[in-house]
């Protein structure tokens, strides 16, 4: 099974993609943040590297202030955007690549990702191509996808494209996408998790009680699971106190017992919103 190779040192710990770019294993969201720039510069001081925004998030022009207000080098920042179903095709998507390096203010974007599935064969086809174009020309330096299921991924294969370095999909204890997950792993794609940290509330009785058990917050325990398994977590807060909380997760480890007993949490279809069950692979 392919193991992501990547160390659990410290925040500035990277995974090597498949395009050869390396990515920060740990990432900072910026979902629902329109006024993202705040938060992203607070995400800097706490040693965070990887942001990842999207077209339809409508910050990415925050994101690229806050890369530029913070002194850190351009080299220095992973930057992550997508395109959503409403603006696939050829020809939107070339356009959707030049406006958002226009609106983050850059020459190239670190990851692309085609946000969703839900345009259909054709268009996805034709999405997966341009972005791969940008990617030739520098625009891009590595293209991946997001919510996608093996259906997808195998549409990109049989098509006899390059496979994505990336899949970007809900993952957490309770909404763990086994069959997903086992399809990225055969075939050399870095999972990504988005809501680590869980949609619901955190008061699970074994986050508390492995919490109390490592004298962390919840939060930490999901984030530090996710790293655990291979995964590149993505957490989000506008709060600065959370927003550190969350980037503290290098100075401790969970135990084999801790490791069985939130894989055991796993409800499959039954633990993600409904609006998403009928894209991923749960089990």
């Amino acid at each position: 099974m392919f193991i992501p190779d990547f160390t659990l040192d410290s925040i500035s710990s990277t995974v090597k993609l498949s395009s050869g770019h390396d990515m920060p294993i740990l990432g900072f969201g910026v979902f629902r943040n329109y006024d993202a720039k705040p938060a992203c510069i607070e995400a800097f001081k706490a040693g965070y590297r990887h942001i990842d925004s999207a077209q339809t998030y409508r910050n990415e022009d925050a994101v690229g202030e806050a890369v530029r207000e913070s002194g850190l080098e351009r080299s220095d920042v992973f930057i992550t955007t997508k395109c959503v179903s409403g603006d696939h095709g050829y020809d939107l998507t070339l356009r959707g690549a030049d406006w958002s390096l226009q609106q983050f203010g850059f020459d190239y974007i670190d990851l692309f990702l085609i946000h969703d599935p839900m345009s259909g064969t054709g268009k996805r086809l034709a999405t997966y191509k341009a972005l791969l174009e940008c990617k030739a020309a520098g625009k891009i330096r590595t293209v991946g996808v997001s919510n996608y299921n093996v259906k997808h991924l195998e549409e990109i294969r049989i098509a006899g494209y390059e496979m994505p370095a990336v899949n970007q999909i809900e993952l957490h204890p309770i909404c763990q996408q086994k069959s997903i997950v086992e399809y990225c792993d055969k075939h050399s794609i870095i999972v990504q998790a988005y809501c680590p940290i869980v949609r619901r509330k955190m008061d699970h009785e074994v986050f508390a009680s492995i919490a109390a058990k490592h004298r962390r917050e919840p939060a930490q325990i999901l984030i530090r699971w996710s790293l655990q398994k291979g995964y590149i977590p993505l957490p989000k807060s506008a709060t600065p106190s959370r927003i550190h909380s969350n980037a503290q997760i290098f100075d401790f480890e969970l135990d084999t017992d801790d490791m069985i007993r939130l894989d055991a949490l796993n409800r499959g279809k039954a633990g993600a919103p409904i609006d998403k069950r009928s894209l991923s692979g749960f089990g």
